[in-house]
């Protein structure tokens, strides 16, 4: 019994590491059951016998995904009350993360409106959640703050960051200098 238990738990991970692994290299549109079938070494029923659908199996695939790297924290930078440095530290943080899973999270976004809406809106509202943390210690009229809340939504997305670094070649501390120039800059500090 123990055996058999062993077995599905193997099987079970072998779909999500090739979920994984066609996520990374082809990206989500691109994957099918009947690909990470063939890519685990299982048939497509198999598959499904594991995960009720294609939402389930990207589930799993995030969660595992997301489980090897070190997200940023939001909590850690609301712990600054200078606005700035919040930015500074921020920045630093998230562009981080991106550097170190740029392969996958370049597929993702380039595929995210073929993805399922749970893992889209996921996404989207940790963007909103990043613009919020830094927004909150700015104390600027409400006018300046929409400005500055569209700067800072701006900053810390993944499209931001490739075109400063991947595109264009900044290194995560330059991009990081420049993005904290412009939130400043929209920001009116001095």
């Amino acid at each position: 019994m123990r055996k058999r238990a062993d077995q599905v738990d193997q099987t079970h991970q072998r779909i999500i590491d090739a979920a994984v692994h066609m996520h990374a290299t082809i990206g989500p549109a691109a994957t099918t059951i009947a690909g990470i079938a063939n890519e685990a070494g299982v048939t497509r029923l198999t598959v499904y016998r594991h995960f009720a659908d294609e939402a389930a199996i990207f589930a799993a695939c995030s969660a595992h995904w997301l489980a090897q790297q070190v997200p940023p924290d939001p909590s850690a930078w609301a712990l600054l009350d200078d606005p700035v440095e919040r930015v500074e530290a921020a920045l630093a943080d998230i562009y981080r993360f991106y550097r170190a899973g740029v392969d996958m999270l370049t597929k993702i976004y380039r595929d995210l409106d073929s993805m399922p809406h749970q893992r889209r809106d996921a996404i989207r509202q940790r963007d909103g959640r990043f613009r919020d943390v830094l927004l909150e210690p700015f104390d600027v009229t409400k006018a300046r703050r929409r400005q500055l809340s569209a700067v800072l939504g701006h900053a810390v997305t993944f499209s931001t960051w490739q075109s400063l670094c991947v595109v264009n070649g900044l290194s995560d501390r330059e991009a990081c200098t420049a993005m904290t120039a412009t939130v400043v800059a929209a920001a009116g500090c001095s």
